[in-house]
């Protein structure tokens, strides 16, 4: 008899109350509220991390297309021309057959990188507006520019 009243008592006790419950998701909400601005203020600098990247990359792009054709790409000709060969004078005389990047890549908030030849800054100018996409700006709206990164390297 004594069996069947403990499983009894024990079938009675199963799952959570209400107020633990609550407790858990006050717990989770203060957990969150610590977390989530150090994760976010990681997410920003990421995107910034893949900005100079990208420069990176499209300056190597930019320095084969000047090796084969002795100058860069124009304003007009844009960032395109590593990509798809030119039809926009100049058009160059020794284009790489496959381009000099697979593709262009984007900005982390989705718009196309802007491209100045000649620069104001350099020889070109590679940059993004920032996650607003409208000039100037500050934290996540900054501009950014490859010649930011130019500086830090140096």
């Amino acid at each position: 008899m004594d069996t069947n009243l403990s499983i009894k008592n024990h079938s009675r006790h199963k799952g959570f109350s209400l107020i633990e419950i609550l407790v858990v998701l006050v717990i989770m909400g203060l957990l969150i509220s610590i977390i989530a601005p150090n994760v976010l203020g990681r997410a920003d600098e990421a995107r910034v991390q893949k900005v100079f990247a990208d420069f990176s990359a499209i300056e190597t792009g930019l320095r084969m297309y000047r090796l084969d054709n002795f100058s860069y790409p124009s304003s007009e000709q844009g960032l395109r021309a590593l990509v798809e060969r030119p039809t926009l004078s100049p058009v160059p005389a020794n284009w790489k057959s496959g381009g000099y990047l697979e593709s262009l890549p984007t900005d982390p908030w989705g718009n196309p990188y802007l491209y100045l030849s000649p620069g104001q800054q350099g020889a070109y100018d590679i940059f993004s507006y920032g996650a607003d996409g409208v000039r100037g700006g500050e934290g996540q709206n900054a501009d950014l520019g490859n010649w930011q990164a130019n500086a830090q390297r140096d």
